[in-house]
């Protein structure tokens, strides 16, 4: 278990994260790993969480976040109560804070640089953003996050300079223009690009930012440059021989004059596009050649290039490769293995032997027949010379092995359609995994096949064209050249055809098989076991962007063992990328690939059943979900009993309910529009109901009023009246929460209606209750009290007790805004108790909102300001964001009628953070607290 306080505050346990919901929770945990192993007293947690405005209940509120932080890291166990207040019980490093501070304090220390930037760059990878990120307004974690962010800018600087003594100037040029872009007084930085510059050979640039410098701080600070930076003007200026180290040398063994040596590498790619993260990665592997001790050799150095069909693997390894050449002067070895070739077989390993036996001079009838003698004398061949191999294109790691030279000198360069795991495990392989090309990277291809100038001119053309090819160097290729061989066709009339040919691939046919998308995808797809392939083809069905395992399982109708190995051997295979555990995706033309295989190869009766079987999972994941995130608003449907084939999603809490549906928000609002536009409307109004909880406290208004106004016009078309009614009454939410109060009036008197037709008095109260507020909000409290009365007429009956209490407390709420405050109280304490009894978060902090408001009118400061706290940690552990920032702009109200200027001025600013965040126009009327 590990605490993480380099970003926002989490726990990892194993590899799975776990959130932890609430500012002043995440502010314990980060208080009690700060001081690991220290007893940390009540009051002095007390004074940090709250400063001088502690509520009276502050004791046993900070009881209650202990308790629930020990069912997030371990029980009573990891925080353990020892007077005077609370020790956390975890190792000296089981936080990410702690680890980095002994990383930077280890590379400090050592005298080697690469041992230094080694040490530095795994400290720096700790880093997930800011530390303690989401504990703004902590006034002591705010001091520990800037000590943080102070170690963190330590560090990098280090690491910097270990680079620049290791001779990496070139390289750090564009990063060290990009800091000293935004810090441009910053001299250290400066100073780094300077020699970075000089030592890239870049003098009168290296000069050119020292004028620079000098003249924007005497412009805009009135100082001159350190005496240190002047004197790194003078000595580039006489070409110091110190300000660039000598680089490393690195022993090999020259080749004899009679010696055959094998020079076998293909001609690399003109138009290489530059995958600076990964010649890096591989330029770290060959390093690890140079440390090597010859008194203690090591093993051979493999690495292992996978990646999908068309990512650029071979050109990527034969630029490289052709790169470090002259560090291999006994030769490079180059086979293609036809692992995945359509014209011809598997190539044979004794066949790749006897070629590598051959080049390097040895005699054919010296060649021994069977493959492990001919493996031992190619080993001995190699013994004691540096050699680089490059296994292109390889099938197994059984047609790999056989290949491996035994000498430490050597290194070998695998590329793969498949990941090789085997190789990693058992021989320490360095894989490499290619992704998708990112937008500049894809431009970047263009422009070295089309040129700059042609790209330039049609910005519009060539983002359609990068868009449509998904970022597949291959698509790239063939559409770029498609645009050369066709001078007068436009990028336009390009980017047109692959429009066009939107969900198929016959946009992207080269000249051959091996420029084909299809082809090509192809030859990755036949080497599928039968029911790999299945599953790949269904997975087109899916209505993405991306699916975990148990659906995966439903859409196949198999159990979910089963599928997961089925999974494994796709991303094996690189037909699908686990981007993040236990999520799968692949990018669009691998799917239209599998749509098409899925049309061709599987009939309609198939590709219906599966449809419904994963419309079916979503629709009872959700259904089970949202009841979990809040009871008060489970759905009225009852989904049909789990159908055969169908793999559940099991949620333990509301919290685990909401990461659900945070991950899977994109793939159920697609599965909204898909089911509608399949036909299958009675999912579609379900799963838009199953989101609307989720969707409207999360702030996603526009994905509300979208999904809703799908299931609408779906329930219409099956003349379902209770689906229209709910439609309607969520659509109303998302109208409401965005300001389109007048959108939203007809839709709830529609619901009104029809909630009354299909004899749903809940339904009807709460759509009651929706016309409510909306009076409220244009000033129309009579009728807000009387419509709130309404509402509350119709659900006495047990069955309805959450619709209640919601209308106790808005009965409550509309006295409180006549200034009936007493009565308000009273109303709304008894819905308190109510709410606290069912365990309805949501209405018991709308309720302690409520109280908080009546309060301050009736003069009760300090319990308003206690009411409007609670109300405010309930929403935040429900994030729901949108009423969280109405209540802290109610709270900083209270703290300004109280005299306390700095706290009102906090909360307020907060609010309009949020409100901000949301895109909301009533952040306007708080920012002008601030302002007044």
């Amino acid at each position: 278990m590990q605490v993480r306080l380099l970003g926002p505050v989490d726990v990892t346990v194993g590899a799975v994260a776990r959130s932890v919901p609430g500012l002043r929770r995440k502010a314990v945990l980060a208080v009690l790993s700060l001081h690991a192993g220290e007893i940390v007293s009540t009051g002095r947690l007390i004074d940090i969480l709250w400063s001088d405005r502690a509520p009276t209940t502050a004791r046993n509120t900070l009881q209650a976040h202990v308790s629930y932080l020990r069912k997030i890291i371990g029980g009573r166990e990891a925080i353990v109560a020892r007077p005077p207040g609370y020790v956390l019980q975890i190792g000296s490093e089981a936080t990410d804070a702690a680890a980095a501070e002994r990383l930077i304090g280890q590379a400090k220390r050592a005298a080697d640089p690469d041992r230094v930037a080694s040490g530095l760059r795994a400290a720096l990878a700790l880093w997930r953003g800011p530390a303690l990120a989401d504990v703004d307004g902590v006034g002591w974690l705010e001091a520990q996050a800037e000590r943080l962010a102070h170690l963190r800018r330590e560090a990098a600087h280090a690491l910097t300079e270990a680079r620049l003594s290791m001779g990496e100037h070139t390289e750090l040029v564009p990063e060290l223009q990009r800091l000293t872009s935004q810090q441009p007084y910053d001299e250290g930085l400066h100073r780094q690009l300077m020699i970075a510059l000089y030592g890239a050979g870049r003098q009168a640039e290296a000069l050119a930012t020292y004028q620079r410098l000098r003249g924007r701080l005497a412009e805009d600070l009135g100082i001159a440059p350190a005496p240190a930076l002047r004197q790194l003007e003078v000595a580039i200026l006489r070409q110091d021989p110190d300000l660039v180290p000598q680089p490393r040398a690195i022993t090999v063994s020259a080749p004899t004059p009679d010696r055959a040596v094998p020079a076998q590498l293909p001609l690399a790619a003109q138009a290489f596009v530059s995958r600076t993260a990964e010649i890096t990665h591989l330029d770290a592997i060959l390093d690890k050649l140079a440390e090597a001790d010859p008194t203690h050799p090591a093993a051979v150095v493999i690495s292992a290039v996978s990646g999908t069909a068309g990512i650029g693997k071979t050109a990527l390894a034969v630029h490289w490769a052709h790169r470090i050449a002259a560090r291999f002067p006994d030769g490079q070895l180059y086979v293609n293995l036809r692992g995945f070739d359509p014209a011809a077989s598997v190539l044979d390993p004794a066949a790749a032997i006897r070629s590598f036996l051959d080049a390097f001079g040895i005699p054919a009838q010296q060649i021994p027949a069977d493959l492990d003698t001919q493996a031992s004398l190619y080993r001995s061949t190699l013994a004691g010379k540096r050699v680089l191999v490059l296994l292109d294109n390889a099938r197994d790691v059984e047609q790999i092995r056989p290949l491996l030279p035994g000498s430490p000198g050597c290194l070998v360069l695998i590329t793969s359609r498949n990941r090789l795991t085997p190789l990693v495990a058992t021989e320490g392989a360095h894989p490499l995994t290619l992704d998708l090309l990112s937008p500049a990277g894809a431009r970047e291809l263009l422009v070295g096949r089309l040129g700059a100038d042609r790209i330039a001119a049609e910005p519009q053309a060539v983002d359609d064209v990068v868009a449509r090819c998904a970022g597949l160097p291959l698509a790239l290729a063939v559409a770029a050249a498609r645009a050369a061989t066709q001078h007068s066709f436009s990028l336009a009339a390009i980017a047109a055809q692959l429009r066009d040919a939107a969900g198929h691939l016959d946009a992207l046919r080269g000249g051959d098989a091996a420029t084909d998308i299809r082809a090509v995808f192809s030859w990755s797809y036949r080497t599928l076991s039968p029911n790999a392939a299945r599953l790949f083809r269904l997975l087109g069905l899916h209505p993405g962007p991306d699916l975990t395992a148990p659906a995966a399982a439903s859409l196949a109708g198999i159990p979910i063992r089963p599928a997961r190995l089925l999974l494994a051997e796709l991303v094996d295979a690189h037909l699908l990328t686990e981007r993040i555990p236990g999520r799968y995706t692949f990018h669009d033309l691998l799917r239209a690939y599998a749509t098409e295989q899925a049309h061709d190869l599987d009939d309609e009766h198939i590709r219906r059943a599966a449809l419904n079987r994963i419309l079916d999972h979503y629709v009872h994941a959700a259904h089970a979900a949202t009841a979990l995130l809040g009871p008060s608003l489970a759905p009225p449907i009852n989904p049909a009993p789990l159908p055969a084939g169908i793999t559940t999603e099991e949620h333990a809490d509301d919290d685990a309910a909401l990461a659900w549906f945070t991950a899977e928000r994109p793939v159920l609002l697609a599965a909204v529009e898909y089911a509608a536009e399949a036909g299958l409307d009675t999912h579609a109004w379900q799963l838009a109901w199953t989101l609307s909880t989720f969707l409207v406290r999360q702030g996603f208004w526009p994905d509300q009023v979208a999904a809703q106004t799908t299931a609408l016009a779906a329930a219409r078309r099956v003349g379902d009246l209770t689906g229209q009614a709910n439609a309607l009454l969520n659509l109303s939410l998302g109208y409401s929460r965005s300001g389109q109060m007048d959108s939203a009036l007809p839709c709830l008197q529609q619901a009104v209606d029809l909630f009354e037709t299909v004899g749903d008095p809940g339904g009807q109260a709460t759509a009651l209750e929706g016309l409510a507020w909306l009076a409220e909000r244009q000033g129309r409290l009579a009728d807000a009290l009387s419509t709130m009365q309404r509402g509350l007429d119709l659900v006495g009956a047990e069955e309805h007790r959450y619709a209640t209490v919601r209308l106790l407390n808005g009965v409550g709420w509309c006295h409180a805004l006549l200034g009936e405050h007493e009565l308000a109280v009273t109303y709304c304490e008894r819905a308190l108790v109510v709410s606290q009894g069912l365990n309805d978060r949501s209405t018991e902090a709308a309720t302690w909102d409520s109280l908080g408001y009546a309060h301050r009118h009736l003069g009760n400061y300090r319990q308003a300001v206690t009411c409007y706290e609670l109300s405010v940690d309930l929403y935040r552990d429900l994030t729901d964001s949108y009423n969280e920032a109405l209540t802290l702009a109610d709270l900083g109200d209270v703290h300004h009628h109280a005299g306390h200027c700095r706290a009102a001025h906090q909360a307020w600013r907060t609010a309009v953070e949020i409100l901000d965040r949301l895109g909301h126009p009533d952040a306007d009327p708080v920012r002008a607290k601030l302002t007044a």
